[in-house]
């Protein structure tokens, strides 16, 4: 397979061009993307040797069993869109108002099912297992993938693997990052209440602006005073709402943000901070507080083991220094990370990015597109990594 893997993506490029335009084209938001995937069904069924489950009525989950005895490996793809209009000017722009593919998402379908197109081929020479998850709700907490881990799809996996478009990487470009290389999500609202009254006379009143500019401000001492410099998490405030007239003081202010780090113990720790210093604040001024955290993603990280198996394979199938190795993790999340608490896996991110076709705009984008180009080396990474079960391969 190594030899003629340029020629196998060649052969499969036509439909994978047509499915990802089509899945494109037709968008489903987080937690309804049924109709993506009885389109998914569909064309799998098509494809022998394989078994296709539904777990999830929006997952559809195919597994070819090869003829020898081996271990289970997976690949996964994410399939749901984001809630953004669609400014991208492609010929395949999608067809519902306020849904887009905006984050690879369609892409990531059509590499795998290329893949598996290519792979079923080597059903008598396979030694084990190939799992092939079409996962749902990647974007929204508690998230598809979690689902999925707790109805027992990687209970019997040894290791697994997922890829991810990067506009601001050339196309051609593969990069992975063993160890951290996304953060955890957690969010948090908190409620201010204080006494309202006219501006005039803010001595009658607990003014909860002050109070929420005062917390705003004292947040920061979390990241700036109170961890290790080389634990830093990112603590943002991004939302700061109190009434809507120039001279009323308003009863209460809703502060809400992220909270993004690289380790666990601190995920679990700031919290806590958070609190005690909003309470302190609120109560010291008169005020009273109601805050809410809601947990996202873990901390995404590469295992050793699986970062270096993916190393080998992807170096023997691409020419030297197509493969990066990232030195630092980035702070957005990704729900790999919960396949990843479970089982061995490796999350590894292709180029997508040239400006000559206008790929410059980043994920969560309106006008985001890729060059597909990069889909012929998402293809052939999912051959690399599924090629050590194949004899001869």
């Amino acid at each position: 397979m190594n030899n003629n893997a340029d020629a196998l993506v060649n052969h499969v490029f036509d439909d994978v061009i047509r499915w990802r335009r089509h899945i494109h084209a037709n968008p489903d938001l987080s937690f309804h993307e049924k109709p993506t995937a009885d389109y998914i069904h569909r064309e799998l069924n098509a494809i022998p040797h394989l078994e296709i489950t539904r777990p999830l009525e929006n997952s559809v989950i195919a597994t070819l069993k090869g003829k020898y005895v081996g271990p289970v490996q997976a690949l996964r793809a994410d399939i749901d869109a984001l809630p953004l209009d669609e400014k991208s000017g492609v010929d395949f722009a999608s067809t519902k108002p306020g849904i887009m593919h905006a984050c690879g998402h369609d892409a990531h379908t059509a590499m795998l099912m290329g893949a598996i197109k290519i792979l079923s081929g080597y059903q008598d020479r396979l030694h084990g297992t190939l799992k092939f998850i079409f996962q749902p709700a990647e974007e929204i907490p508690p998230g598809g993938a979690k689902q999925l881990v707790e109805m027992g799809i990687v209970d019997d996996v040894a290791q697994i693997f997922g890829l991810h478009v990067q506009p601001d990487l050339p196309v051609g470009t593969i990069v992975m990052k063993e160890g951290p290389y996304v953060a955890s999500s957690d969010n948090f609202n908190i409620l201010i209440k204080g006494k309202g009254g006219h501006g005039s006379m803010p001595h009658t009143c607990v003014d909860p602006v002050v109070i929420g500019a005062e917390v705003v401000c004292a947040l920061q001492h979390i990241v700036a005073r109170n961890t290790d410099p080389l634990l830093t998490p990112v603590l943002t405030v991004a939302t700061f709402q109190a009434g809507d007239s120039y001279n009323v003081i308003p009863d209460s202010a809703r502060l809400a943000g992220t909270l993004r780090t690289h380790n666990n113990d601190v995920r679990q720790r700031v919290p806590g901070l958070v609190n005690r210093i909003v309470e302190g604040i609120t109560h010291a001024h008169g005020a009273d507080c109601e805050i809410e955290w809601q947990s996202g993603y873990a901390p995404g990280f590469n295992h050793p083991q699986a970062s270096q198996f993916a190393r080998e394979q992807i170096n023997a199938f691409f020419p030297a220094g197509t493969l990066q190795e990232s030195q630092r993790p980035l702070f957005s999340s990704e729900d790999f990370s919960s396949y990843q608490e479970k089982v061995p896996g490796c999350f590894i991110f292709i180029g997508c990015g040239n400006p000559e076709k206008g790929a410059i705009w980043n994920v969560h984008n309106p006008h985001f597109i890729i060059d597909e180009e990069a889909l012929k080396v998402g293809i052939k990474t999912h051959l690399a990594l599924a090629s050590a079960l194949i004899n001869g391969a």
